[in-house]
């Protein structure tokens, strides 16, 4: 059965590693996650287009780690720490978004 996995700690990072369908001869098969934007539907695709819909929902953008795209809500504890090459952005930070904006965005399999 698709969409199950296990939750794996390597290295201070935790990941989703999915379980393969059964056609795939119980082989892991890797599916792509992709952070979209509720309301518009939009598949995010550049940090550009999620600073854009962060800072709509109120999020400041902190520069002070040019290794790190950084938001914080005023108001609030949370901080949404990236890393600075999207291509690094990973499912980890996808859900962290979505559990800090549940209205606004969700994770998709792709």
């Amino acid at each position: 059965m698709s969409g199950s996995g296990v939750w794996v700690f390597n290295n201070g990072v935790v990941r989703l590693v999915e379980n393969g369908d059964a056609a795939s001869g119980g082989e892991a098969v890797r599916r792509r996650k992709a952070l979209v934007h509720t309301p518009s539907g939009q598949v995010v695709r550049s940090y550009a287009q999620l600073e854009s819909e962060l800072r709509a929902l109120g999020w400041e953008r902190y520069y002070e780690d040019p290794t790190l795209y950084q938001f914080h809500k005023r108001g609030s504890l949370d901080l949404i720490s990236l890393p600075a090459d999207f291509a690094r952005f990973s499912a980890v930070h996808m859900y962290d978004i979505v559990i800090k904006n549940r209205d606004a965005f969700r994770v998709l399999n792709i």
